[in-house]
């Protein structure tokens, strides 16, 4: 790659690290495996990096490829393994924001990786529904459903009641 090239990779990562960190821990649901998928993500990103950067919506195309890396690590038989067999203690004190947090981590953690990641890069990384659409490369209705299922499946998780005014289709 050339100069100029790799210039504009890093201007590029370096705008954008953040919140691609983010959106990978909340998909991921710890910062080691969201450091892994962000890595794997600009590792794919950096080899296709001519052709991406004319992508017409570049964030989703790495979204895309996010959602893929995280998905394929998920399957992998290397996500079952346990390195330890306890979580260690937090070095800080928690506070509400910090378990209201861990709550909704380890609710998402709970869904299908396919409604996680519909959840985590429409309301987390605010991405449109065609956006995110693009970025998992399936159709807009499909994202709706998955978005519907999802929260539905959250707010039992976590004991929110529905809001008011919401309602439910029975059957198809």
């Amino acid at each position: 790659m050339s100069q100029e090239s790799d210039d504009d990779f890093a201007e590029y990562v370096s705008a954008r690290l953040v919140r691609l960190h983010r959106t990978a821990y909340f998909l991921c649901g710890d910062t080691h495996t969201a450091d892994d998928v962000v890595q794997a993500t600009l590792l794919s990103l950096y080899g296709r990096w001519r052709h991406a950067r004319s992508a017409e919506n570049l964030d989703g195309y790495v979204y895309r490829i996010m959602t893929r890396r995280f998905l394929d690590l998920k399957r992998s038989r290397w996500a079952r393994v346990l390195l330890r067999e306890t979580v260690p203690e937090r070095s800080h004190p928690a506070d509400d924001s910090v378990e209201q947090r861990s709550s909704l981590i380890a609710a998402l953690q709970q869904l299908p990786p396919g409604q996680r990641a519909v959840l985590v890069l429409r309301y987390f990384s605010d991405l449109s529904v065609e956006a995110t659409a693009q970025a998992l490369g399936c159709s807009a209705g499909n994202v709706k459903s998955q978005s519907s299922r999802g929260l539905a499946t959250l707010r039992t998780i976590l004991a929110v009641p529905e809001p008011a005014g919401a309602t439910h289709r029975r059957g198809h």
